[in-house]
């Protein structure tokens, strides 16, 4: 099986599950955006996101370690004082800049946590997809033991 096959069944299964335990939405499931998970750069994720340049904010905080032991598993979250529709984590040096998309539904409280992989120490950005309009900060964050193959 040809390693394209492989990923498309891969993420229709992953998409899949997700929707059907209601953890996404069916349509969200269908506008998943593999072009801005593919994206090499900032300027090729924000311009695929449609963020445009994307305003740095105070209102938006990116809550991450200054210093990750390992870079397989680097906790971080997200939080903010706007009403967010989306939130976006990307790792400026990472092969793929987008680490993770957050779909957030009206009326809950605007706040992601996860884990992701980082390659090496990096500029970690935080967006955050409010009114229409998208905002940011930024946190560098050291790496001693890369997650990304390092």
């Amino acid at each position: 099986m040809n390693q394209q096959r492989r990923s498309l069944l891969k993420y229709s299964a992953v998409f899949g599950l997700m929707a059907s335990t209601g953890l996404i939405s069916v349509a969200q499931a269908q506008e998943w955006n593999k072009a801005a998970f593919e994206g090499k750069s900032l300027d090729d994720v924000f311009k695929i996101l449609g963020a445009g340049s994307p305003d740095k904010s105070s209102a938006v905080t990116l809550n991450a370690p200054d210093i990750a032991e390992n870079g397989a598993v680097v906790p971080v979250g997200i939080t903010t004082t706007l009403k967010a529709e989306q939130m976006a984590i990307l790792v400026e040096k990472n092969p793929s800049a987008l680490a993770a998309q957050f779909f957030i539904p009206a009326g809950t409280d605007s706040f992601v946590t996860t884990r992701i992989k980082m390659g090496q120490t990096s500029n970690v950005y935080a967006l955050v997809k409010a009114d229409g309009k998208w905002n940011m900060t930024v946190k560098e964050v050291k790496v001693t033991l890369g997650g990304c193959g390092g």
